[in-house]
């Protein structure tokens, strides 16, 4: 068939059943996305004739004789594989001003769709814009985008860039479609893996029968888990790998969910794997399966695991000792003072159980990998990960390879939220190539992401919490049960940390904390935006509140009087020493900004007569780095046109990209423009934990600011030696070194560079306030935001611009999981949420806009000042959305999601129990 391509006449064979999306992409337009292949999502846009379109729903065959439009082309004509246009299309350039993406993985998408919009439509875009997803940013910068308003500096113009909105330095390729993501790569002579999985959720497999599957033309290998190592490892990862329970294989002979890996096949098109799956032959033996986390502990409870694959835990580590129960994942227990002593010493007291659903990430980019042997014979994976040098360390265990025979590395990876923390499609990739010698790729399906990947913990908390009159807390008591799932990545890690900052944050002599994690044979849990904070949080942030109420207190008042401040010893349930300090201290601010912009701004107003208005708010507290050492190496050297920056961190719209060229150029008295970033490549320097827990800036940037500020000495003492004259008298400016003597060039001066790292320790605090007004409809239960407020201590705000964009990309995702998102399953431990259609992820139409306030800090831990602020915005999200609706209607959520049904329920169970208090 002919069609024209961005103005290129083009000649394709299109395959029976092929989409558009397919071919566009196997023609080498790679800025055309995959998202969901479902038209859920949009990331696929293209023109047709001028039209939008999703190309994932559009045969290929249907595009014959027609002109097809991405968007590379949307600009003017083009070729594939070329960098960005030299003049952009006036919606790219909006976008580029706006700043409208985040991790960019939906923006092509967006763009496609937004350039077609008449004046009309651009009046209405939550209509317009209802087939466009995105999970970063909270769509306010994409409405501003669309509207023309602008935000950013660019990066050649900002001299002094801290402080300053300066644009990513990949907003050129993300706007144009040219910024290569993981998969974004032609690499000839591919393999293509696909996976069968496990249709039960306990079973020992008896049998595979492969040779159906072999016989498929194309098919070139079957792996099962005859064909593995059999060495156990945890897709979770840490820079302390006994951190997580080692009780994974690459392939297993029990499967232990549903959508566990059964066997792989390699195939030289993703249809004859597809084929080849199909034809596989399984016979199972099954077993009981636990799909109840409240009954995991019972003596009669099916083991989920054999005691004996579970290698025991070294001293220190979260996992539990194996003398506990077998589904015993990990454990928690502390206390210090006497809760019972508290509680009697109470006025009131408080206690409920809190119930925090599971929830997806969602990232539009799912998981993938794309491997192959390079020209020396090592051999190099490039993964959709926020850790490639611990998944490089993972595999080295795995297949008994030194650091030096493999490389891991990361174009622009799309979304991460803590789900690209796992090592999950890397370890097949891997072995695939190194048994065949051929390069393999393997990206998940949307599907796959659902039923196969990992989830937040779901989690039951109890807490009993108790005040004097005058509000001052007496006694906090959490009882946690956490479902970890079929295996135990980062169960003991959400564990503990989501047991830690949300009672540390208030000072109270008596608190105690139990909690477990249990093996179920659901989905897998993961490391998730908040680790485990949100959840605790909605708890004890819930309570707060319910005590301030019944002592007749404002919520705010309530915080004030029992927040650790300055001095204040930070203790969850042990006085054992700590690593954590006040670096600065910013809630004191937090609070009075929230508290008025609540007061002054009203917000829309309620729909009509018979919706019922109310406020609501909630704190947070967070350690600003992951215990027990976070590791980053940074290597700048000189060039004959800047500096180019080495830094092991990922960019996946955490944003770091743009303030690693800010950080380092404020050390060097340039623009960000000269600084040449390297990043995200096991190649690139020695070491670098990973881009999780919010490290990216107060990690990764305080080995980048030690590198800089060793350049600049040494480019200032070059100058100074060479002109004769006392260093403290020189100073960097621009391309020069200023002198007493004159300026020095510093082309003029031999080749430099200087490395750095930094360990994570000590550590600071950063500070989160919510606060929402609401309108309820208490004869449907649907609620409208009025007000969204966050006020935030970040420290000293590298990019203002940027930081507010990870503030609303937070509560946008919060939202999403406070009202709406929710995993089902069926009977059987199946889940039955498998696309964007049916699991409710928030757009433009959900999302209010949030009213950002920073806090006027300056931490001296921190690089420049700065701390972090990435995971905490979605923590205290759902207790403040939960207390508002409790001010409207009177009725107490304590379960996410806030579903239309639920608050109708509570609303009537609220009103009955206030009619029985009456009579």
């Amino acid at each position: 068939m002919r069609l024209t391509v961005n103005g290129q006449a083009q000649e394709a064979a299109a395959r029976p059943g092929q989409c558009l999306r397919t071919l566009l992409r196997e023609l080498g337009w790679f800025g055309v996305k995959k998202g969901c292949d479902a038209g859920d999502c949009g990331a696929c846009t293209v023109h047709l004739d001028g039209e939008p379109v999703h190309s994932c729903l559009q045969p290929a065959f249907r595009a014959e004789g027609r002109a097809v439009t991405t968007i590379e082309g949307l600009a003017g004509p083009c070729r594939p594989g070329g960098g960005p246009p030299e003049l952009f299309h006036p919606m790219q350039d909006a976008f580029l001003d706006a700043q409208g993406f985040q991790c960019g993985f939906c923006t092509p998408g967006l763009i496609m769709t937004a350039a077609a919009l008449d004046q009309g439509q651009r009046r209405d875009l939550d209509t317009a814009l209802k087939g466009n997803l995105c999970r970063c940013t909270g769509y306010r910068a994409i409405r501003d985008a669309v509207a023309g308003t602008g935000h950013a500096e660019a990066p050649q113009a900002c001299r002094a860039p801290v402080g300053r909105d300066v644009r990513a330095p990949a907003s050129a390729g993300v706007v144009s479609g040219t910024a290569p993501y993981t998969l974004d790569v032609a690499m000839p002579g591919v393999l293509h893996l696909k996976v069968l999985r496990s249709p039960h959720a306990h079973a020992r497999i008896v049998a595979i029968d492969r040779a159906a599957a072999l016989a498929v033309p194309g098919v070139v290998a079957v792996y099962t888990h005859a064909d593995v190592p059999q060495r156990r490892f945890s897709t979770g990862r840490h820079e302390n790998p006994a951190d997580d329970a080692p009780d994974t294989l690459i392939l297993d002979s029990i499967v232990r969910f549903v959508g566990q890996r059964v066997a792989a096949v390699l195939a030289e098109s993703e249809a004859a794997a597809e084929a080849g799956v199909a034809a596989l032959v399984v016979t199972y033996e099954i077993r009981p399966a636990l799909l109840d986390p409240d009954a995991a502990l019972r003596p009669d409870a099916p083991l989920v695991h054999d005691p004996a694959d579970r290698a025991s835990p070294p001293p220190g580590a979260d996992a539990p000792p194996l003398s506990a129960h077998p589904n015993l994942a990990a454990e928690a227990h502390g206390a210090i003072g006497d809760v019972a002593v508290g509680f009697a010493q109470a006025d009131l007291i408080h206690e409920a159980d809190y119930v925090s659903q599971r929830v997806q990430h969602a990232a539009l980019e799912t998981h993938g990998a794309l491997g192959w042997r390079d020209a020396e014979g090592r051999l190099v994976v490039r993964s959709s990960t926020q850790v490639p040098f611990l998944t490089r360390d993972a595999l080295c265990a795995l297949f008994d390879l030194d650091r030096a025979e493999i490389r891991v590395l990361c174009g622009r990876v799309g979304g991460g939220f803590g789900g690209k923390q796992e090592m999950l499609t890397e370890d097949l990739v891997a072995l695939a190539v190194l048994r065949t010698g051929r390069p393999v790729r393997w990206d998940l399906t949307r599907q796959e992401q659902f039923t196969a990947t990992t989830t937040r913990h779901p989690m039951r908390v109890r807490v009993k919490m108790g005040a004097r009159a005058d509000g001052t807390l007496t006694a906090i008591q959490l009882t946690v049960l956490s479902d970890t799932g079929a295996y135990a990545n980062h169960a003991g890690g959400v564990l503990h940390h989501g047991c830690n900052e949300c009672i540390a944050a208030y000072t109270c002599p008596n608190k105690r904390v139990d909690g477990v994690s249990v093996y179920t044979n659901t989905l897998p849990a993961g490391a998730f935006r908040g680790y485990g904070l949100s959840q605790t949080i909605f708890a004890v942030e819930s309570a707060l509140d319910e005590l301030a109420r019944g002592l007749g207190l404002d919520p705010f008042a309530m915080r004030r009087r029992n927040a650790v401040r300055p001095g204040d010893p930070m203790v969850a349930t042990s006085l054992e020493p700590h690593d954590v300090q006040y670096g600065s201290y910013g809630l004191d601010q937090c609070l009075d900004l929230a508290q008025a912009a609540l007061a002054e701004d009203s917000g829309a107003p309620p729909p009509g007569p018979d919706w019922r208005v109310g406020e609501g708010m909630a704190m947070a507290m967070i350690d600003t780095i992951p215990p027990r050492g976070h590791f980053a190496h940074a290597h700048l050297r000189r060039e004959p046109d800047g500096y180019a920056l080495a830094i092991g961190t990922a960019e996946f719209g955490n944003g770091t990209s743009t303030v690693h060229t800010q950080i380092a150029a404020q050390a060097l008295s340039t623009t960000p423009d000269r600084i040449r970033l390297i990043q995200a490549d096991t190649d690139a320097v020695a070491h670098d934990t990973g881009a999780y827990g919010s490290t990216g800036t107060v990690v990764a940037g305080q080995a980048n600011f030690r590198a800089a500020t060793a350049l600049a000495g040494a480019l200032t003492r070059a100058a100074a030696e060479r002109m004769g004259v006392d260093p403290d008298a020189c100073r960097l400016s621009g391309e020069v070194v200023e002198t007493p003597a004159g300026p020095v060039p510093l082309s003029s001066l031999a080749p430099m560079e200087a490395r750095a790292e930094a360990d994570g320790s000590p550590r600071s605090v950063a500070f989160n306030v919510q606060a929402f007004r609401v309108a309820v409809h208490p004869g449907t239960g649907e609620v409208r935001i009025l007000a969204s407020i966050q006020a935030v201590d970040a420290g000293v705000v590298i990019n203002p611009m940027q930081c507010r964009g990870q503030v609303e990309g937070g509560v946008a995702q919060a939202l999403g999981a406070a009202l709406y998102e929710d995993y089902r399953f069926d009977a059987a431990g199946g889940v039955l949420t498998q696309t964007f259609r049916n699991y409710h992820i928030p757009a433009c139409a959900d999302v209010p806009d949030t009213r950002v306030l920073f806090a006027d800090t300056h931490d001296r831990i921190g690089p420049l000042g700065a701390k972090s602020m990435s995971e905490s915005p979605y923590n205290p999200v759902a207790p403040a959305l939960a207390n508002a609706i409790r001010d409207a209607t009177g009725a107490r959520l304590t379960a996410t999601p806030f579903a239309p049904d639920r608050i109708f329920r509570a609303v009537m169970a609220a009103v009955a129990e206030r009619e029985g208090s009456a009579t």
